[in-house]
């Protein structure tokens, strides 16, 4: 019995120690097992991305010797460890060993670097290097991207592209980065340089040798994106390798200086009332200085204002990029609901780089208000200001209406008392449209609309008698005179040029106003026309622009016409006359009258003599009696008889008299009135222009007007 215990018990202990074998073996040999959660798993470190281009030759590099490790792969390998490769495709979670089996041997590893000949798109993913023994594991992923070059480019946009910085105005060599150990030494490539994919060929300052560019002079405009195209054969297969790299053209280390500040201004005062937000700008330019950083802040009373704790204060900073790598910086300073405590304090920019330091102090100071009164009187001179601006534009606009409405409630009627039996006469073209338009138009508004009463020859007059005569006396007897204005008017010996001399005799002794009105214009200049223009009313007729009351038209007219009272309209209405009011008796007497009267005779049948004042004339209708003024013409007729024109009235009266008789011996002489010249000269007066109209009536006189 206690050699079979004994024997039982050899068994068990041996079948104890074959257990803990099998669990050693497990250990040390099989994947996934209980040793594997001791391994250092750095995990996968998106900062490591390596791009390169699909069908090129590529290789990645174990980062556990770069920065895990503190030995090398050979001191690593003869330790005991060992180096694997595993890769998680792109899409997927499954991580597998790589094979190194492929035909062609298109991946394959060398010490710490795994190599493909050359990358495929499908080679895309992360990528896992485990260094390990039987006590020992450490891994490391990063990923690798394989990238296809856009259509027409050299380059893919997708591609990270690293930066070279060059210094301004310096002599540089650019190298073709990371391409050693991709060829045999013996072999030497061929190298194409581009910048902005546009091949470099005896670009000035700038001269590609073999894998080196070389800058003669670096300048601004030479900044861009430089690529690097390495073409090889190896293996009787000919092989492209693809480096960009981005030149940065930076300062020249001689420019390298402290930075200089530009806001605050230090003559400038930044007031702020209380309670109001204060904002304050600092900006400071800091040149290229080489690993170097930049620090710009606000200091109040000593303290970075970053540093406090306050929900009121707010700091905000930006930054503009300058030309070789400078830089300027602003940063911006708010606080919301200041306070009288912070407008004391000291405010002050601070900016420097490792070369020094600058400062600049923001003088705050608490801002008066401005006075109550002086805001009052600038609301009020403001207003003042708008509503004055406003009255001229209405009175520029409106000005005509504004006249006619004060002439109507504040002016003075002209025609009481005057004598004047006429409100205007109307003296126009005798043609049928023109007829039409004095007839219909012109006295339709004037009469039944504004209750002016008109004097038409044509319609007033009776037939008969002195026509010169009759016109003068219509003329007398009102108070304006109408030219309608057209190219007909003007025609000579016609009974329109008759009117409109005798007008302006009238205007001349201030008896009756002129008022033109243009009803078509004038083929050519007109030299009494243009002098009319610049003393009497010239009114333009546009047509059916101007046939309703309301057009400037008409506004203008009321204007020119002379002021009527509002309650004498309808009198003066039914007072217009449509018979003649001068009878031929009445002419025939006055004429007898006037020779009668005059015993003075001409010493030359050439020299006429004209004495206009206002007489009276008798009308059918109207006033009977017109005393205001009188316009006395002094005539000859065919027996070269002096022929005066007029009636006695009472004054006032014009003198219009330009020259006067006088009597020497048998013979008499005319001499300018006003002279005390006894005997006068010889010679007619040449001081004044004579014309000569014949009278329209055919009774063999003829008219003068001086």
């Amino acid at each position: 019995m206690i050699a079979l215990k004994k024997k039982s018990s050899h068994y068990h202990h041996a079948r104890m120690k074959f257990g803990c074998f099998l669990i050693l073996l497990c250990a040390l040999f099989v994947p996934g097992s209980s040793s594997s959660e001791r391994c250092d798993d750095w995990g996968v470190d998106t900062t490591k991305l390596i791009q390169v281009y699909d069908g090129e030759p590529a290789r990645i590099r174990c980062p556990l010797f770069q920065e895990i490790l503190k030995h090398n792969y050979s001191t690593a390998h003869s330790s005991g460890l060992t180096l694997m490769w595993y890769w998680t495709a792109q899409g997927r979670d499954l991580e597998e060993p790589i094979n190194f089996r492929l035909p062609d041997n298109r991946i394959n590893k060398d010490k710490d670097l795994l190599w493909f000949w050359p990358v495929l798109l499908n080679d895309t993913g992360n990528y896992t290097c485990m260094l390990r023994n039987t006590s020992y594991c450490s891994r490391f992923a990063f990923p690798l991207e394989v990238l296809r070059k856009d259509q027409g480019s050299c380059i893919s946009q997708a591609e990270k592209i690293e930066t070279v910085e060059l210094p301004l105005e310096h002599y540089w060599e650019l190298t073709c980065p990371d391409t050693d150990g991709f060829f045999p030494a013996n072999v030497t490539p061929t190298v194409n340089w581009y910048m902005g994919c546009i091949l470099v060929n005896g670009f000035y300052e700038r001269e590609p040798k073999g894998l080196t560019l070389i800058f003669q002079s670096v300048k601004i405009r030479y900044q861009g994106n430089y690529t690097c195209i390495v073409t090889y054969e190896d293996n009787g297969k000919m092989y492209n390798i693809t480096r960009t790299r981005y030149v940065s053209v930076i300062g020249s280390p001689e420019d390298e200086k402290p930075p200089s500040i530009s806001a605050p201004v230090n003559s400038t005062i930044y007031e702020f009332a209380v309670g109001d937000e204060m904002h304050l700008s600092c900006q400071a330019y800091f040149p290229y200085v080489r690993d170097s950083r930049n620090d710009i802040s606000w200091l109040v009373d000593g303290k970075n204002i970053e540093e406090m704790i306050d929900s009121r204060i707010n700091v905000a900073t930006s930054v503009k990029d300058e030309i070789a790598g400078a830089k300027t910086i602003n940063k911006d300073l708010s606080i919301t609901k200041i306070t009288l405590e912070e407008l004391k304090r000291n405010y002050t920019c601070s900016a420097r780089n490792k070369l020094g330091t600058d400062s600049r102090r923001a003088i705050v100071k608490q801002k008066v208000g401005t006075p109550r009164y002086i805001t009052e009187l600038a609301c009020g001179l403001g207003a003042t200001l708008v509503l004055v601006v406003c009255l001229i534009i209405v009175y520029h606009v409106y000005w005509l209406e504004m006249v006619l409405f004060y002439r109507a409630h504040f002016g003075t009627d002209e025609t009481i008392g005057d004598g004047k039996e006429y409100d205007v006469y109307v003296s126009y073209a005798r043609n049928a449209e023109e007829e039409e338009f004095v007839l219909v138009t012109l006295r339709g508004v004037l009469e039944n609309e504004y209750g002016y009463k008109l004097c038409i020859f044509d319609r007033d007059s009776l037939p008969g008698g002195n026509t010169m005569e009759a016109v003068f006396d219509f003329i007398q007897r009102s108070r304006r005179m109408i030219v309608v204005l057209s190219p007909d008017y003007l025609t000579d010996k016609s009974i329109s040029m008759l009117e409109f001399k005798l007008g302006i005799v009238c205007q001349n002794a201030v008896c009756t106003s002129l008022v033109i009105v243009e009803y078509k214009p004038l083929q050519g200049p007109n030299t009494t026309i243009s002098k009319l223009k610049e003393t009497i009313s010239f009114i333009r007729w546009e047509g059916e622009n101007s046939r309703k009351n309301s057009s400037r038209f008409w506004k203008s007219l009321r204007l020119a016409l002379p002021l009527r009272s509002l309650t004498t309209r309808s009198s003066w209405n039914e007072s217009c006359s449509s018979q003649s009011d001068i009878s031929l008796d009445q002419i025939h007497k006055k004429k007898r009258h006037l020779k009668g009267t005059v015993t003075t005779q001409y010493a030359k049948t050439d020299v006429k003599n004209i004495k206009v004042t206002g007489g009276t004339v008798k009308a059918k209708n109207g006033p009977k009696g017109a005393k205001a003024c009188q316009c006395c013409v002094t005539y000859c007729d065919s027996e070269h008889r002096l022929r005066s024109k007029c009636r006695a009235v009472a004054k006032p009266k014009w003198e219009t008299h330009l020259c006067k008789p006088v009597t020497h011996g048998n013979k008499t002489h005319w001499v300018q009135n006003g002279t005390t010249q006894q005997t006068p000269a010889p010679p007619p007066v040449t001081a004044y222009t004579l014309q000569q109209y014949s009278d329209l009536s055919n009774n063999n006189s003829d008219f003068y007007v001086l």
